[in-house]
C-alpha cells in the first residue's frame, strides 16, 4: 500500500489515503460565516481522499483569531453546506473540525469577557483581534457548573455540522486549546472532578467525544492531539502516560480515527523516545492519521511499513491544490507563501497555481 491506496474508513470510502490537514486561515466573513472564497479553496484541493476543515469554534466564546469561521449559528451552518455540496460535486469527502480555543484568546475577541480555561493561569503567546496583536489574558476558570454547557455546546456544534452536509466531524483535542488544557497537567490545575489525576483530567475530553458521537455515531467522529506541542505555555509532567490513556480510552468509545500531529520530521526522528506515534498506534486500533512534515517519500514509507493508515499534510496542500498529483508525477511543489497564511483573500488563498 502507498499513498494513492483506496482507504476504507469506517463507512466511508476513500480514493486515496493523502488528507488535507485543518488549518486557520482567517477568511471568515461577517458573523464567523464561511467566505464564499473558501468553495473555491477547498473544491481545488478535492484530490485529497479526505478534507478536514479549519477550525470552527462551536461558540463565540471559543473564538481565538479574528475571521475563523463558527458551528454555532444556522447563518455559519448555510455558509459550510454550500462547501460541503460543492466539495461531493468535486467526489471527494469532508469533515468539520469542532474547536473551542479556550484560554488562548483576548477579550477583543470575546466582547469584553474574559477568555475561558481550566485554571487561571497566564499564558505566554499572543492573538490577533480586531485592533491587532495583543498578548493573551490571564483566562477565567470554568466553574463547575458551567462544564455542562461546554459539553452542550460541541454537541450543537456537531449537530450543526451534521445539518451542514459534512461526512463526519473531527474534534479538536490538540494545540493548546480547551481540550488539550484540560488533559494536561501544566494547564489544569483543578482540584474538582476535571482536575488533579489523570482520570479527572480527561474527563471533558472524553464527555465531549462521547455527546458527539451520540449524535453521529462513532463511525463518523475524529480526535486530534499533539503530545509534543508547547506553544501557549503547554506541558505535560508525562506526556507518554497521558496520551497513551486518552488513547485508550477513544479506542473503548470506538472513535473512527485519531490524528496525531507529531514532532515536524516524523519517521525521520531516529531516537526512540522522540517519537509517541508507536505507542500509540498500538492502543489506539482503528484508524490512525498521522501529520507533521511528511513529505511524499516519508508518508509513502509511513504507509507501507504500517506506521499510520492515511497521512494529513497542512502546508504542502495549503500551497499546491493540486498536491495529490504533484507526488503522483514527482512534480516541482509550490513554496507557501508564510505572509498569506491569515490575510490577503484570494492571494495566498486560492491564487496558487495548479500543474
Amino acid at each position: 500500500m502507498d499513498l494513492f491506496s483506496p482507504c476504507q474508513l469506517g463507512p466511508i470510502e476513500l480514493s486515496n489515503r493523502i488528507v488535507m490537514a485543518p488549518m486557520t486561515r482567517c477568511r471568515a466573513v461577517e458573523g464567523n460565516v464561511p467566505s464564499p472564497l473558501s468553495i473555491t479553496y477547498y473544491v481545488q484541493r478535492a484530490q485529497a481522499g479526505l478534507i478536514i476543515t479549519e477550525g470552527s469554534q462551536v461558540s463565540p466564546l471559543g473564538v481565538g483569531f479574528i475571521r475563523t469561521p463558527g458551528i454555532y449559528s444556522q447563518e455559519q451552518a448555510s455558509g459550510w453546506r454550500k462547501v460541503t455540496d460543492a466539495v461531493h460535486r468535486a467526489r471527494s469527502k469532508i469533515f468539520l473540525q469542532l474547536w473551542h480555543v479556550g484560554r488562548v484568546s483576548h477579550s477583543d475577541l470575546l466582547g469584553g469577557q474574559q477568555p475561558l480555561a481550566p485554571s487561571a493561569l497566564p499564558v505566554e503567546g499572543y492573538v490577533h483581534g480586531p485592533s491587532g496583536k495583543k498578548k493573551i489574558e490571564i483566562p477565567r476558570a470554568i466553574k463547575i457548573d458551567e462544564i455542562s454547557s461546554i459539553i452542550d455546546q460541541f454537541r450543537k456544534g456537531a449537530k450543526m455540522a451534521k445539518e451542514a452536509g459534512f461526512d463526519g466531524v473531527e474534534i479538536h483535542g490538540a494545540n493548546g486549546y480547551l481540550l488539550d488544557q484540560f488533559l494536561r497537567d501544566s494547564s489544569n490545575k483543578r482540584t474538582d472532578q476535571y482536575g488533579g489525576s489523570l482520570q479527572n483530567r480527561a474527563r471533558l475530553p472524553l464527555a465531549v467525544a462521547k455527546a458527539v458521537v451520540d449524535v453521529w455515531g462513532a463511525d463518523r467522529v475524529g480526535y486530534r492531539i499533539s503530545p509534543h506541542f508547547q506553544m501557549y505555555s503547554m506541558s505535560d509532567s508525562n506526556p507518554r502516560e497521558t496520551f497513551s490513556y486518552l488513547a485508550g480510552r477513544l479506542d473503548d468509545l470506538g472513535l473512527l480515527y485519531l490524528h496525531m500531529i507529531e514532532r515536524v520530521g516524523g519517521l525521520n526522528q531516529t531516537a526512540p523516545e522522540a517519537r509517541l506515534a508507536p505507542l500509540i498506534r498500538n492502543i489506539f486500533q482503528r484508524t490512525l492519521i498521522l501529520n507533521g512534515g511528511y513529505d511524499a517519500k516519508s508518508g509513502n514509507q509511513a504507509i507501507a511499513t504500517g506506521a499510520s493508515d492515511l497521512i494529513s499534510y497542512g502546508s504542502l496542500f495549503l500551497a499546491n491544490p493540486d498536491l495529490p498529483e504533484r507526488f503522483k508525477r514527482n512534480a516541482p511543489l509550490n513554496a507557501p507563501d508564510i505572509k498569506t497564511y491569515y490575510a490577503g483573500e484570494e492571494r495566498g488563498y486560492i491564487d496558487y497555481p495548479g500543474l
